[in-house]
């Protein structure tokens, strides 16, 4: 029996008190993305002690840190209210282990997404914080970027991950895997906590039945399409189905989209929405994908509009599903700064 079952009866009352405000419940393994209320906080937080304190030269900064034996710089980007850079400060960046590694390999240099400061970036241009975090695309917050010792990115995070997948990315970057091959092709040949079993699917109502003929390159949809690229026995699919996805406000939302539901791992034919062959195996690595569940927008004539691959819960999901609705790209293709225009509207 999937684990939806099992959540959805006793973890209704929990949703409910999640999306009221409810305190952060802790899971049993510290390492499982934590349910917490994603709505904004009441007030900021504080980056670490043991952040840089950085003058924004992003080069004297890097240099430093390679002079120091380290493998590169981290720059992290959030906001004050943001709970979900509180749970990556407070819980990822809260464990002995975490903090140890990254101190040892890498420096890290904190950013507001909406600072007005003047930085100075790898190559040496002048550009406001608030710039250079649309420049570098930093969508969600957090986001952190990975520079190695040469100063190329080696890796990007957008959005909140899980202590064992931050933990891998570390790894990833400071032993120079990324060198050598994807994220993803690192995690699947990871120790047993990073790999995955075949399992069930959790199924909604409004995902369209295979065969997968997403093509709208030569025949328009009448409707924005969300791909939802899964795994069997995944924790976090299982809570975005029994959670998040049993609020009516979020599955109206839902129902105004075409919707698939495929397995990240399959090797059951498709087209995409751009009109190629493929599988949901060889087109998740195509895109370059490495968590599940991760949600995927696009348009009327198949362009992709955004994507969420990392935790979302209840306030995120519905501020980008009225972002796609609203054609609010079109306007503001960033999601962030039509984010922050709607709460100052």
């Amino acid at each position: 029996m999937p684990l939806r079952r099992l959540l959805i009866h006793l973890g209704l009352g929990l949703c409910a008190a999640l999306l009221l405000g409810a305190p952060a419940l802790a899971e049993d393994d510290p390492d499982d993305a934590p349910l917490f209320n994603d709505a904004p906080l009441p007030e900021g937080h504080e980056h670490p002690s043991w952040f840089e304190r950085s003058f924004l030269h992003l080069g004297e900064d890097l240099e430093e840190a390679v002079a120091a034996g380290k493998s590169g710089l981290i720059v992290y980007f959030g906001q004050p209210r943001c709970p979900y850079c509180r749970m990556m400060l407070e819980h990822n960046w809260g464990m002995a282990d975490i903090v140890a590694y990254t101190r040892q390999h890498f420096d890290v240099v904190g950013l507001n997404i909406w600072g007005a400061e003047e930085l100075t970036d790898l190559q040496g241009q002048a550009i406001s914080v608030r710039d250079f975090a649309l420049r570098e695309d930093a969508n969600f917050t957090p986001s952190l970027i990975f520079y190695d010792a040469q100063g190329r990115q080696a890796l990007m995070l957008r959005g909140y991950y899980p202590p064992y997948k931050f933990r891998a990315a570390l790894e990833y970057v400071a032993g120079g895997h990324y060198q050598r091959e994807p994220f993803l092709a690192f995690l699947e040949r990871g120790d047993a906590t990073l790999t995955f079993e075949p399992g069930e699917l959790n199924e909604e109502p409004f995902f369209a039945k295979p065969p997968h003929q997403l093509d709208r390159s030569r025949h328009p949809g009448e409707r924005p399409l969300v791909v939802f690229f899964e795994r069997g026995d995944c924790h976090a699919c299982n809570v975005l189905h029994a959670q998040t996805l049993r609020d009516p406000a979020l599955l109206s939302l839902f129902h105004r989209f075409d919707a698939v539901q495929l397995d990240i791992g399959s090797q059951q034919p498709l087209i995409t929405p751009d009109g190629q062959r493929s599988t949901p195996r060889d087109w998740s690595r195509q895109l370059g994908l490495f968590y599940t569940p991760s949600l995927l927008f696009f348009d009327e004539q198949g362009r992709e509009i955004m994507r969420v691959d990392s935790v979302a819960y209840f306030f995120r999901l519905r501020a980008v599903l009225n972002f796609i609705l609203s054609k609010g790209y079109q306007q503001q293709p960033n999601f962030m700064r039509w984010a922050m225009q709607r709460t100052e509207d």
